[in-house]
């Protein structure tokens, strides 16, 4: 074995702190960003906000007198209030009642699962069955539905409580009797009959409600109301009371006691129409009123190198305020190309919408295509037309007859047009829909159409026809 040395080359990508740090706060939402830019601030002292006074230099705290000078005639105040006694007087203001915060009183939102436990506390069974009741309770999702079989749970219980499917069935039916009805199926269809069961028996179409929800849910499902009448035996105004009542029913009877995961959007991007032009600007609500501390940086200047935390600090806060402008130019940059290459859409809408690549506003801002990616998520921009997010723009391209090209999200709004105008006693079918785009020159597959048509949401021919309800004299139906 010999030792010797050797020189290679060899190129490596390093991305360096400031680099990440840029790369993160550009995925970031605005929100994200907000808190991202709020904690910075409160952990970093070379950081500050604009709309507050600026805070005193440490060199100035430091030569402050903390009491009176011997010779002079009377005492004088100290620069800052001491924050203990502002504290005590705000606590004695608020024991006097005068100025209680409202928020300390508000009612905390109550779960489905308390609401139920609470229920349990106060029905008449064994402590044996309240027990089981409350585990079936931690079992429910928050649509009110059991998923976990009973066997399951019967398996989770220790061996020397010998508890049986049986007792867990009981248990079931306890807590299926609780408010709001139809908590605790395994099933749709039991949801629903729980509810019908629920209700006054005298109720009208109660009994036909639950004789289609028992036997022949799949038939109202596909809308086969002529066979619905003929099984049940019954005539078209029955049958449509019917109906009715089963649509009143709620599928998710937990969803009222679920969390509220609304999420606020603040736009990133403000577009209008300025004589003629459209135009995108930035948000002033999402840019952050940062600034640095100039008195704290002179400081931190005049103090020796070997410091290296104040330094660091210093470093930390200068890049920050570099890579928030570069996040904001950058935005700014990109929602300019989108709105160039889009500006059709803001003005005549989906129809009017223009294929485009993340590659193509890539290429034109000389911008890496991670980066765009970066960009237009989590991003907003708020338009006459609605609020979009910046990949909403973005639709795959799609050749035409002639030799042009058609977006995506055009041929989505082609085909919403051409269903919202179809005759509702003879829906056009996936096939049919294919040959009217074929007229236009966008020739479609058929299971392209099936696939558009699916991610718009828009039911099958068969549950989009309406059936034709005959008239009918009045006497042939009081003798139906």
């Amino acid at each position: 074995m010999s030792l010797g040395m050797e020189l290679r080359l060899r190129q490596h990508l390093a991305i360096t702190p400031q680099i990440q740090q840029a790369l993160r706060l550009l995925q970031l939402s605005s929100l994200e960003f907000a808190q991202e830019v709020e904690q910075a601030v409160s952990t970093n002292p070379f950081l500050e906000d604009e709309n507050e006074a600026p805070s005193m230099p440490m060199e100035s705290r430091e030569t402050t007198p903390a009491s009176p000078v011997e010779g002079d005639g009377a005492e004088r105040e100290p620069e800052e209030p001491l924050p203990a006694p502002a504290y005590d007087e705000r606590r004695q203001t608020q024991s006097h009642g005068d100025e209680n915060d409202w928020t300390e009183w508000t009612e905390a939102p109550v779960s489905l699962r308390e609401n139920l436990r609470t229920q349990l506390l106060l029905s008449p069974m064994s402590e044996r069955d309240r027990i089981l009741a409350h585990m079936i309770v931690d079992e429910l999702t928050d649509a009110g539905y059991l998923e976990t079989p009973l066997e399951e749970l019967a398996e989770m219980i220790l061996p020397e409580e010998h508890v049986d499917v049986r007792e867990l069935g009981a248990a079931l039916r306890y807590v299926q009797q609780l408010e709001p009805a139809g908590i605790g199926a395994r099933s749709l269809q039991e949801c629903l009959l729980l509810q019908l069961q629920a209700l006054d028996p005298e109720t009208v179409g109660r009994d036909l409600a639950l004789a289609i929800v028992t036997d022949h849910l799949e038939l109202l499902a596909h809308r086969e109301f002529p066979r619905l009448q003929q099984l049940l035996g019954c005539n078209e105004t029955a049958l449509h009371t019917a109906r009715a009542l089963i649509r009143t029913l709620d599928p998710r009877p937990g969803r009222t006691f679920a969390p509220d995961n609304t999420r606020y959007v603040v736009p990133d991007i403000i577009v209008r129409q300025v004589r003629g032009r459209w135009v995108a600007t930035l948000n002033p609500a999402v840019q952050p009123n940062v600034r640095l501390n100039r008195a704290y940086a002179e400081i931190a200047a005049g103090r020796s190198s070997g410091d290296a935390s104040f330094h660091r600090l210093l470093q930390e806060a200068r890049w920050l305020l570099r890579n928030v402008e570069q996040r904001f130019s950058t935005i700014q940059r990109v929602a300019n190309a989108i709105v160039a290459h889009q500006r059709v859409f803001f003005s005549y809408g989906e129809v009017a919408m223009k294929p485009l690549a993340l590659k193509d506003i890539a290429s034109e801002l000389k911008l890496h295509e991670s980066t765009v990616c970066r960009v237009t998520n989590g991003k907003y921009m708020a338009t006459p037309r609605g609020l979009f997010e910046f990949k909403y723009f973005f639709s795959r391209q799609l050749a035409t007859d002639d030799g042009g090209t058609c977006s995506a999200m055009a041929i989505r709004a082609l085909l919403k047009e051409l269903i919202a105008a179809e005759d509702p006693l003879h829906p056009l079918s996936d096939a049919q829909l294919a040959r009217l785009l074929a007229e236009q020159g966008l020739r479609l597959a058929r299971r392209t159409v099936t696939k558009y048509r699916t991610l718009m949401r828009v039911p099958s021919v068969e549950l989009r026809r309406v059936a034709q309800r005959p008239v009918m004299p009045v006497g042939v139906l009081g003798n139906a």
